[in-house]
C-alpha cells in the first residue's frame, strides 16, 4: 500500500552544502524566522555516501540528497530534491533559493506570493527573474566558477535566474521525467528553463527579485 502523502501546499528549498553550514544557520537566525507558517522550508545538502536517494531531517529542516556536494553537481542536487518533495508531499508549488540570499520583507513577500498561488485566476507554472538569452553563445560563467567547463554552450531560451524561482506541481512532474538530462547539465537554473515543457513556460511570471533578495554573507 502506497504511503499517503503529507499535505503541504507551499515548500521553499534552499540550496546549501556541508562546507557552508554556517550560511544555513545565519538564515535560520534572521529572515527565516519571518517565513509565514504556510510555507515549509528545507536546506538541501548533498552527501554522496547516503544509502538512500534522500533523507529528511524535519527537526533541523534539512533535506539530504545522495549527491556530490559541489557546484558542478547542483543540477543533479536540485532535481533530486524536487523528486524527494514530490514523493513525500502533496503540494501546489515549490520555491527555490540559495544559502547566500537574504529576503527583505520576508513575511510580506511570501504572503503575497502564496496568496497569488491560491488565486483561482492564477495559471502560471514557472516564475522568477526572467533571463532572456537572445542568441546561442559560449558561457563565460567559468570566470566566476572556474570549476565549470570553458566550452559550455548556452542556447537561446528564456529561463528564471536561480536566485529565486517557483515551479508548480505540474512543472515538477514534467521536470522529473527529464531528471537524467538535467543531471548532466552544469547550470541548474538554465537546465530547469531549458528542459521544462514549452507549454508550462509560455507564460513565465516575472518577479523583480532584486527588490526582495540581497546577497547575504554571514
Amino acid at each position: 500500500m502506497e504511503e499517503r502523502k503529507i499535505k503541504q501546499d507551499f515548500i521553499l528549498l534552499i540550496m546549501n552544502c556541508q562546507k557552508y553550514s554556517e550560511k544555513a544557520v545565519a538564515q535560520k537566525n534572521t529572515w527565516l524566522k519571518e517565513l509565514p507558517s504556510n510555507v515549509k522550508y528545507y536546506h538541501v545538502i548533498g552527501n554522496s555516501m547516503l544509502k538512500t536517494h534522500f533523507k529528511f531531517d524535519d527537526e533541523e529542516r534539512k533535506l539530504w540528497v545522495r549527491n556530490h556536494d559541489d557546484y558542478n553537481s547542483l543540477p543533479h542536487k536540485v532535481i533530486t530534491a524536487y523528486d524527494a518533495i514530490n514523493q513525500r508531499y502533496d503540494y501546489k508549488y515549490i520555491m527555490k533559493t540559495d544559502d547566500d540570499q537574504q529576503v527583505l520583507s520576508c513575511s510580506q513577500f511570501f504572503t503575497t506570493l502564496t496568496k497569488l498561488f491560491d488565486s483561482p485566476s492564477f495559471s502560471c507554472h514557472y516564475g522568477g527573474f526572467i533571463v532572456d538569452v537572445k542568441l546561442p553563445h559560449i558561457s563565460q560563467y567559468y570566470r566566476i566558477h572556474p570549476e565549470l567547463p570553458r566550452n559550455l554552450k548556452i542556447e537561446a531560451i528564456k529561463y528564471c535566474n536561480g536566485r529565486f524561482y517557483f515551479l508548480s506541481n505540474n512543472a515538477i512532474q514534467d521536470l522529473i521525467t527529464k531528471r537524467e538530462n538535467i543531471s548532466k547539465e552544469y547550470l541548474e537554473d538554465y537546465a530547469v528553463g531549458y528542459y521544462l515543457n514549452s507549454a508550462l513556460k509560455n507564460n513565465i511570471f516575472p518577479i523583480k527579485t532584486d527588490a526582495y533578495f540581497k546577497d547575504f554573507t554571514p
